[in-house]
């Protein structure tokens, strides 16, 4: 199996590795034509690359440490294997910051490739028991 990239801009840079133990792929801004400067509204950040996921995997965006740690947010998402188009990265400040520039070769989030279960759905009267039961936010501890 391989993640196939295709580079949709010639100054694209491809997801990569940087470590053998890191579980996610470096993605980079695309911005050829100049910085984003990102604010409290959400901005869809161009990778300038799409992929093509084996069927039976899924790819997530997640965010990046780094960037959280400096009051910058990437939403969560799921890339679906028949999706082809170019890999955006919705992103925003938080807290006390007012701004983020974002440029070209920056990296912006990661992604991960798990494979992907597929379980029937199957509606039922009762579900089973367990110590937690309905326990919601902040039931197992603080």
């Amino acid at each position: 199996m391989k993640l196939k990239v295709k580079r949709l801009h010639p100054q694209a840079k491809l997801p990569f590795q940087a470590t053998p133990g890191a579980s996610g792929l470096d993605l980079y801004a695309c911005l050829p034509d100049g910085d984003v400067v990102l604010g409290q509204d959400p901005v869809r950040v161009p990778a300038g690359v799409a992929l093509e996921i084996p069927e039976g995997y899924d790819v997530q965006v997640r965010p990046r440490s780094g960037l959280s740690l400096r009051g910058v947010g990437v939403a969560f998402g799921t890339i679906d294997s028949d999706y082809r188009g170019e890999i955006l990265v919705t992103m925003w400040v938080f807290g006390s910051r007012a701004e983020h520039r974002v440029q070209h070769g920056d990296r912006i989030a990661q992604l991960v490739v798990t494979p992907l279960v597929r379980l029937p759905v199957v509606e039922v009267e009762e579900l089973s028991a367990s110590e937690r039961g309905a326990g919601g936010h902040g039931s197992t501890g603080t």
